[in-house]
C-alpha cells in the first residue's frame, strides 16, 4: 500500500494474490488493509491463503476474500513435527533464568531460539545471557530492519549461538539447522506454540523443544496440550522445581561469587519498576550495583584491617 500511495507500483495487472500467515494477518487487525488491496487489484484473480493453523473464526473470515476455495492440508491441523522432542520444565518465576542457563549448559545446544512473550523481556533476558558469558542476540518488532537482518545473518552463520526473540521470529523464518527451541514463557495463544517449536526439527532433522512452566501458566499449558492432542512430558533430567537432578560441579567460591552477584544485581535493577525520586535522594538511589558491591567489599576489608590493627597495637604485658 505504501508503494501504491507513492505511485511506485500499479496493481491493475495482478493475477495472483498470496496472503502468507493468514491467521495472524487477519487476527492482528490487517483486515482493512487486505480489503483495500483486494479492491485495488482485478476481481478476476487467484487468491491463496497459507497458514500453519486455521482456527474456525479465521476460516469464516476467509470466505470474505475467497470464492469457491479448495482447502489443501499437507499435515494434520495444528500438529507438531514427529522429529521434535518436546519437554516441559516445571519451575518458579524467579528461578526461570537459572533454569534456562542450566539447560543451555547441560544440553548439547548447537544453537537455540529462546522465545519470550513480551518485547521488554526479550531485551532483559538477552542482556542477562550476555552478562553470564553466552553468545546471544535479540530479535523483536521494535528493532529496525537493518539490525534484524544483521542479527539473523549472525545467527545463521553461527556467529550468535542463542537468539532471544519475540513471536516475530516464530513465523516466516527459514533457519534450517536450529537444534533447540526454548519457550522461556508459555505462549498465551496455543497456536503460537506450534509456530515456535516449528523452528526446529525442519526438513526431517531432529530437534528439541523445552518449555518453562509455572503454576500461573496452567490455563495456557492445558490449551496447548488440547491443541496438539497430547500431553507434554516433564523432563526427567530435571527436578520438579526445574533444577538439574545432578548438581553441577562446584567451582571456587571466590571465582564465581563476585561476577554472579554483579550480574544478578544488574538484572534486579532492570526488572524493578522505576519509582519517582526526589533530587536529594537521586545520587544515593541511582548508585550503580557494581559500586554497591565494591563498597561492600571495601567495608569488609576495612573492618578486617581495623581488627588486625587493633590486635597489633594492643599493649604487650610488662
Amino acid at each position: 500500500l505504501d508503494h501504491f500511495e507513492r505511485g511506485k507500483v500499479l496493481l491493475t495487472g495482478v493475477q495472483t494474490l498470496v496472503i502468507d500467515e493468514a491467521d495472524r494477518m487477519l487476527d492482528m487487525g490487517f483486515i482493512p488493509d487486505i480489503e483495500r488491496i483486494c479492491k485495488l487489484i482485478p476481481g478476476k484473480r487467484q487468491t491463496l491463503f497459507f497458514s500453519a493453523t486455521m482456527p474456525p473464526e479465521i476460516t469464516r473470515l476467509t470466505k470474505t476474500f475467497l470464492k469457491d476455495p479448495v482447502r489443501i492440508e499437507v499435515a494434520k491441523a495444528s500438529s507438531t513435527a514427529s522429529t521434535v522432542t518436546q519437554k516441559l520444565i516445571p519451575t518458579h518465576r524467579l528461578d526461570k533464568r537459572d533454569v534456562l542457563r542450566d539447560i543451555l549448559k547441560t544440553e548439547d545446544v548447537k544453537n537455540a531460539i529462546v522465545f519470550c512473550n513480551r518485547k521488554r523481556d526479550v531485551g532483559v533476558l538477552h542482556r542477562s545471557l550476555v552478562k553470564h558469558g553466552f553468545s546471544a542476540g535479540c530479535l523483536h518488532g521494535d528493532l529496525d530492519q537493518s539490525t534484524r537482518t544483521r542479527t539473523l545473518a549472525g545467527f545463521k552463520k553461527n556467529e550468535i549461538q542463542i537468539l532471544v526473540a519475540s513471536d516475530v521470529a516464530a513465523r516466516g523464518l527459514d533457519i534450517p539447522a536450529v537444534s533447540h527451541v526454548i519457550n522461556f514463557d508459555v505462549p498465551s495463544h496455543a497456536e503460537d506454540y506450534v509456530h515456535r517449536i516449528g523452528r526446529t526439527g525442519r526438513a526431517g532433522r531432529e530437534g528439541a523443544a523445552f518449555m518453562l512452566s509455572t503454576k500461573e501458566d496452567g490455563k495456557y499449558l492445558a490449551a496447548i496440550e488440547k491443541l496438539i492432542g497430547k500431553p507434554i512430558d516433564a523432563d526427567s533430567a530435571y527436578g520438579k522445581d526445574g533444577k538439574p537432578a545432578k548438581p553441577a560441579a562446584k567451582t571456587p567460591k571466590a571465582d564465581t561469587e563476585a561476577p554472579k552477584a554483579e550480574a544478578d544485581a544488574a538484572e534486579a535493577k532492570e526488572e524493578s519498576p522505576k519509582k519517582p525520586r526526589s533530587r536529594g535522594r537521586r545520587k544515593k538511589t541511582e548508585e550503580a550495583p557494581e559500586a554497591v558491591a565494591e563498597n561492600a567489599v571495601e567495608t569488609v576489608e576495612a573492618n578486617t584491617s581495623t581488627a588486625d590493627d587493633t590486635k597489633e597495637e594492643a599493649p604487650k604485658p610488662k
